[in-house]
This record gives structure tokens, C-alpha cells and sequence, in this order.
């Protein structure tokens, strides 16, 4: 049954996304507003606010989109695939822009950060535990791993990469970077322990 009243238009939805990421990533997120996301989409103010009723909705949209909007719950099969995704993701230029621009809102935007970490970082931390517990089990870590300790050794690395690192960095350098501190933790890859059995 057809919604009453006008129809979304799917060209000003992505326009104001696109206007909030380029001034979120530009600006950061105290400095970006409403106003200044309808002038740079080119539409009214009452065009985002029927939307997006107050800025961390509007930006907790972008962020996401941005993203490609993945699910809460990400599938991970492996250390592996999450090494990948984080790979992916600190070797795109944007991507690291705006992952420094989230990092400084838990300060000026504690209620993004907190919003954003509500909606989607618990349930993918829980995704990360699980994937760092399944590699225990299998051998691939020491019995003895703390899976939300390494996990939080992990993030720590991330954050350290995107301030320490070039924004040219390929994916190959970011999961060598990854690995070596996998490697610390005591991760050994199937093949890896296979090599060191013989």
C-alpha cells in the first residue's frame, strides 16, 4: 500500500549523505551542521530536518553510509577475514579521514560517539570476541588468551596506525603491520603451526 504524501526523493537523500560526509570529513564533526549540509546538498534545511530530526542522526547516517551501511552484526569467518576488512578499510585515504574525525568526537560529541557505539560498535566487538575465542579453541592463539584484552590490543593498534602511519599505506602494509602484532599475542595460523611441528 502506497505511503501517503510526497515521495522521498532518493537523489536528496544521498546528496545531503554525501554533503555530511565531505563536511564531516573536512571539517570534523563540531564544525558540521545541519545548515551547512543543506547548502552543500542543495536543499532546504526542512528537507534534512524531515529526515534526520537533529544532527547525531544525521551523521550516525553518514557514518554508516559512508560504510557501505553493513550490518550491526557483521559476519567474520576468521582472524584471517577480519585482518582483511581492516586492511581494506585503513588503506582508503577517506576512510582514515574519517575514522580520526569519529576518534575526536568522543570529546566533542560524546552523544554521536555514544549513539554510534549503541547501534553498531557493541554488537561488532562481540563479532571481533567471537572470532579472536573460535581462534583460541582452534589452537591458533594460547590457551591462556584474554579475547576482549586482545581485542582491545587490536583497536589500540588500529588507532595508533591512523596516527602514526601514511595515508598511502597499502593493504599489504597495514595487514603486515596487523600480523606482526598478532604475532606478539601468539597467533599462529593453521599453516603456520603445521611449519613449526615438523
Amino acid at each position: 500500500m502506497p505511503t501517503p504524501g510526497r515521495p522521498r526523493s532518493q537523489e536528496a537523500d544521498a546528496a545531503i549523505l554525501a554533503a555530511g560526509l565531505e563536511l564531516l570529513i573536512e571539517r570534523g564533526v563540531e564544525a558540521t551542521t545541519i545548515e551547512q549540509v543543506a547548502r552543500r546538498a542543495g536543499v532546504t534545511r526542512a528537507t534534512v530536518y524531515r529526515r534526520y530530526p537533529d544532527k547525531t542522526r544525521l551523521l550516525t547516517a553518514t557514518i554508516e553510509a559512508a560504510y557501505g551501511d553493513p550490518p550491526a552484526a557483521p559476519h567474520i569467518r576468521d582472524i584471517e577475514h577480519l585482518l582483511a576488512g581492516w586492511a581494506h578499510a585503513l588503506s582508503d585515504t577517506r576512510q582514515r579521514r574519517l575514522l580520526r574525525r569519529l576518534y575526536a568526537a568522543v570529546d566533542h560529541e560524546p552523544e554521536l560517539a555514544r549513539t554510534h557505539q549503541d547501534r553498531f560498535g557493541q554488537h561488532r566487538d562481540r563479532a571481533r570476541r567471537d572470532v579472536l575465542e573460535r581462534a583460541r579453541e582452534r589452537g591458533e592463539l594460547p590457551p591462556d588468551t584474554d579475547a576482549g584484552v586482545l581485542l582491545d590490543l587490536l583497536t589500540g593498534a588500529v588507532w595508533q596506525h591512523l596516527v602514526s602511519r601514511p595515508d598511502t599505506c597499502t593493504p599489504a602494509d597495514v595487514e603486515q603491520y596487523l600480523r606482526a602484532v598478532l604475532a606478539q599475542a601468539g597467533y599462529r595460523p593453521e599453516g603456520e603451526r603445521g611449519d613449526a611441528s615438523r
